[in-house]
């Protein structure tokens, strides 16, 4: 099976190619670019198609991160893969952001319990534990610093991703990144349950106003 997979939760905006069969990426990129995801991302994936000397009715399955994240970025994400996998009749499936960063750990440092730790801002993070074996052992949450202290001197679990620096650890510079080989594996070994949606813990920045409406006669 090929899978195409899709990443704009972040600041990256990614695309890659994967043979299931073969475990193998076939093509893929990706670029920094904090916004204009919607403007880049069809242009990328045309990209791994014909590095990969494939064609859109060969993807058999798409792939998208969900987040927690960047909230426009998923949304955009979102769009295209429901768009290309209603058009394809293919199926989709949803991958969040924290299972890829503890794969990611996970196949650097080996099989041991995790927790995915990623800077929300405001003096919060988004995390997630999960076991040797990369099952999830609890929900997506986003907590305060010191509970993610808390959390780490309870549990004795690794941390992976940017809230390593939050606690005094050696962490990525730049921000969070997904790495495309994990977003592949895991789209690849996940069960299809209909339509995936976005992993929101946080609401959206920009509000509508209210009590401003007038009313209708």
């Amino acid at each position: 099976m090929i899978l195409l997979a899709i990443d704009t939760a972040g600041a990256d905006c990614a695309a890659a190619l994967y043979c299931s069969s073969s475990q193998t990426l076939l093509a893929s990129t990706s670029e920094r670019i904090g916004r204009g995801h919607a403007e880049r991302l069809m242009g990328m994936i045309d990209d791994v198609l014909a590095a990969a000397g494939k064609n859109m009715q060969d993807i058999g399955r798409i792939a998208v991160v969900i987040g927690p994240g960047s909230f426009t970025g998923i949304r955009v994400g979102l769009a295209a893969a429901r768009g290309l996998a209603l058009a394809l009749s293919v199926d989709i499936v949803g991958v969040t952001t924290l299972a890829a960063i503890a794969a990611a750990h996970q196949a650097e440092k080996g099989p041991q319990p995790v927790i995915a730790a990623m800077d929300a801002k405001r003096d919060e993070v988004y995390v997630q534990s999960f076991g040797a074996d990369g099952a999830a052992l609890d929900a997506a949450a986003m907590i305060s610093h010191d509970e993610l202290r808390t959390m780490v001197a309870e549990t004795g679990f690794g941390v992976a991703g940017s809230g390593r620096t939050i606690i005094g650890l050696d962490g990525p510079e730049d921000g969070d990144c997904f790495p495309l080989i994990q977003i592949c594996r895991l789209g690849a070994a996940a069960p299809v349950s209909g339509k995936p949606k976005p992993l929101y813990l946080r609401g959206p920045d920009a509000k509508p106003q209210t009590g401003y409406a007038v009313a209708r006669a």
